[in-house]
């Protein structure tokens, strides 16, 4: 039996006093906060200025995230007093990740506790981390019982006009491409994470939150007021069903509000967002296998209605040693010489498992069936029931399109049912990770991306897909797993125009614990054995992940230990020729690889194979065909 473990080490360490504000400094000393106030007194705004020393020199890179909340009792905001700045204690934790970007997590932070009153003698704390990868901090009423409504969170980011960013307009989906953009930018509603680059190069980084449960609601970022101040903002009345502002009862503590800060690497390689959720709730995880996934929709929109496709793919599954094969929607309605029960039979006579499709079925204007097999517990349990006799290993569920507080609940209620059933969980239609990952190991994967299956709802992925690949490295595969089904060589309804090489790069450069592969399977069976070989034996959980090169929307180099066999892909966005050369100084000292590398070839629809020995001190030089890319295997020789 395994189980995820997880260690807090709490110990006092002295005060570090750069400065005349209360502050709190990282354990590596490069990143510092400051609590301050406007006025330098105890009634006005609060706000925390962040500080990133590169080169042994501090410098702003945020100078205001101004602080507070109001309930709909009172406002906890400019009348604040503050009573106490605790001092630092120290936190360091390891813990084990049964999938993601790295297996063994160990992080360490310095956290201090603001503790505030208000003019009617209630508490507010606010209590601060800086970690050696970023900020957190969260809101806590710690004292008191009752129920309150929380009207609005007044966080806000203020972000100098020179700084360059990444922003995604905002919808329920959590599907639109980023737009790199500088200060003139409009103003609207953002998706998480956004990712802003210092004027000067010498910081990145990337604002999210975490840990979000039951006792409050997904937030968003919005500059309507003012452009350059990012405001955490509560769901609208008009987003989906329910009650729009969440209910709290005391004592309560909000989701943590995340900065992830340095350089690119710091950023790409950051788990901070599960570094700093709940940890895992599940004890046996034996269960819960990461792996490769076939998958009919992209090729075929109603491909589960048919068995003798649903065969075809799981026979793909089974050719290429994937574990497991989907079964999407209308998979009620499946015809052509057999029924669902029929196809799980048929998958596990070849080895392989199927996962299944529904409908959260929370609108009555997306009908896509099966209906209301996930809408309650009871629902849920004889589905699961059902499924669990029939063999099957998990669920996609798809079309929460809601951020508020019920629909966190309903999150939670399918994630707690699916571990009684162990059941793994995929979430379509659904808002970006906020750490869930480790407090359900069972959720291997989310969408809330631009994946490849919008080449079948229009023209647009086909020119955009190049940029767009290489910006999601930095911004949404950084905070989890991310469902995009990627690699496909064949076309469907819209062409891309992505090399051979650029796709075959995708299985490595994007991170989900089930990794859907798209392509048709004549789109796999056609490739040479090199190419072919690699998508058989890809892992889709890493313990270790290197941020190589790399620029969003311009280019990007990730490495991905699994074992001893390290994986490098590359991609290229932009219309030109590329020449990049890869530094294996990461390899073990003393241990030589045998480099398998799947390069661009003469053109867009060609590989270039090549075989080498290689060791820490090797270099590869790489050509990458305009939107082209490249995968690498290396392996140590024994």
């Amino acid at each position: 039996m395994k189980k995820i473990l997880s260690i807090i080490l709490l110990t006092l360490i002295p005060v570090l006093s750069w400065a005349q504000n209360p502050e709190v400094t990282s354990p590596n000393s490069k990143i510092r906060i400051e609590l301050g106030s406007g006025n330098d007194n105890n009634f006005d705004e609060w706000h925390l200025k962040v500080y990133y020393k590169n080169n042994d020199t501090p410098a702003v890179i945020i100078p205001k995230i101004k602080l507070g909340i109001t309930r709909n009792d009172q406002t906890f905001d400019e009348n604040l007093k503050l009573l106490k700045f605790s001092k630092p204690n120290r936190i360091s934790e390891e813990y084990t990740a049964l999938h993601g970007k790295q297996s063994l997590r160990k992080n360490s932070a310095n956290e201090v506790v603001a503790s505030f009153e208000t003019p009617e003698k209630d508490r507010l704390n606010i209590i601060i981390r800086a970690y050696n990868d970023g900020i957190t901090f969260r809101y806590e009423f710690p004292e008191g019982n009752g129920n309150f409504t929380v009207t609005d969170e007044l966080t806000s980011y203020i972000v100098p006009d020179s700084t360059v960013r990444w922003l995604q307009k905002f919808d329920l989906s959590n599907e639109n491409i980023y737009n790199k953009m500088n200060a003139d930018q409009e103003q609207r509603n953002w998706s998480y994470p956004a990712l802003f680059q210092t004027t000067d190069s010498s910081c990145w980084y990337l604002v999210h939150e975490a840990d979000v449960n039951r006792d409050y609601c997904a937030t968003k970022l919005s500059n309507l007021n003012k452009k350059n101040s990012y405001k955490v903002t509560l769901p609208g009345a008009h987003e989906g069903e329910g009650e729009a502002l969440p209910t709290i009862s005391l004592p309560w503590k909000s989701p943590w509000r995340v900065i992830i800060l340095g350089q690119l690497s710091d950023i790409v390689e950051s788990t901070l967002v599960e570094d700093v959720s709940t940890p895992s709730i599940l004890e046996d995880t034996d269960w819960i296998k990461p792996g490769l996934v076939s998958w009919n929709y992209w090729s075929d929109n109603h491909g589960t209605r048919d068995y003798q496709t649903v065969k075809k793919f799981t026979d793909l599954a089974a050719a290429m040693d994937w574990p497991y094969t989907l079964f999407d929607w209308e998979w009620d309605a499946m015809t052509n010489g057999g029924d669902v029960e029929d196809a799980a039979a048929y998958a596990l006579s070849k080895g392989v498992k199927p996962l299944i499709w529904y409908n959260s079925s929370m609108f009555k204007w997306i009908t896509a069936t099966p209906l209301d097999r996930m809408k309650t517990h009871e629902n849920r349990v004889e589905e699961f029931t059902w499924l669990k006799n029939l063999g099957f290993a998990g669920v996609k569920v798809d079309f929460f399109l809601s951020e508020k507080q019920y629909m966190i609940d309903y999150y939670l209620d399918i994630l707690e049912d699916a571990a009684k059933f162990e059941m793994m969980v995929n979430f379509h239609g659904s808002m970006v990770p906020r750490g869930w990952a480790r407090t359900y190991p069972h959720l291997m994967t989310m969408e809330a991306v631009r994946g490849a299956e919008w080449y079948n709802n229009n023209p647009e992925l086909t020119t955009t897909a190049p940029e767009h690949n290489t910006v999601m490295p930095f911004t949404r595969n950084v905070v989890g797993s991310m469902d995009y089904t990627p690699v496909t060589f064949t076309n469907s309804q819209h062409p891309h125009i992505t090399s051979y090489g650029h796709e075959l790069a995708l299985s490595v450069v994007f991170e989900s614990a089930l990794q859907h592969m798209a392509d048709r399977p004549e789109g796999y069976y056609n490739l040479p054995d090199a190419a072919k070989t690699l998508l058989r034996e890809l892992p889709a959980a890493w313990d270790d992940t290197k941020f190589m090169d790399g620029y969003p929307g311009k280019d990007v180099v990730i490495a991905r230990r699994k074992g001893d066999i390290w994986y490098i892909g590359g991609i290229n966005a932009e219309n030109e020729e590329k020449n990049k050369q890869v530094d294996l100084n990461f390899l073990k000292k003393d241990t030589k690889y045998k480099l398998t590398l799947i390069a661009d070839g003469e053109h867009d629809m060609d590989f270039s194979t090549k075989y080498s020995v290689v060791e820490k001190s090797s270099k590869i030089d790489i050509k990458l065909l305009r939107r082209g890319g490249f995968a690498a295997v290396l392996e140590p020789i024994q």
